[in-house]
């Protein structure tokens, strides 16, 4: 029998893959902010819809998650961030996951990508968040706070 045949259920109603903690998700960097609120908005919403939705809200979360790491990398590159090899290497590494699952789901495979959005994503966000864009928000900081200004010149912030 396969994993499909019995698909993993979307979470309670009430319950969210991720938290938005005020004290602790906010890394003072409005950009960057901004995309990680809509992010865990898509995450959250995509680990409670019916399967008959998660394929197109997956897509959504997989456009969102492609601007938002092309935003980052453009700030990255404007500013000299020095990590910006390892750091582009991560989300290119989540976008390959991402688009693996998504070829999954163009086979009707629900199961592991909801695992995945339930689970695996949230556990890469936070490490994520705390450690590589974390570094990023702070150099950022840094940067701007020298005098030097680093803004996007182009629209690659998501917006849902």
């Amino acid at each position: 029998m396969s994993a499909e045949a019995n698909p993993a259920p979307p979470l309670e109603p009430a319950a969210l893959a991720i938290t938005w903690q005020d004290d602790r998700h906010p890394l003072r960097v409005a950009e960057m902010d901004l995309a990680h609120r809509e992010f865990v908005e898509l995450v959250n919403a995509l680990a409670n819809c019916p399967d008959r939705e998660f394929a197109e809200r997956f897509k959504s979360l997989m456009n969102h998650t492609r601007a938002h790491f092309a935003a980052e990398e453009e700030l990255m590159m404007k500013s000299g961030f020095p990590a910006l090899g390892e750091h582009a290497g991560e989300h290119k590494r989540v976008i390959d996951e991402l688009s693996q699952f998504g070829r999954g789901l163009n086979r009707g495979r629900v199961f592991l990508a909801r695992s995945y959005v339930q689970s695996g994503l949230p556990e890469w966000f936070s490490l994520h968040l705390a450690t590589m864009d974390a570094a990023l928000a702070a150099h950022l900081n840094a940067v701007r706070a020298s005098g030097v200004q680093v803004e996007l010149t182009r629209n690659t912030l998501p917006v849902l």
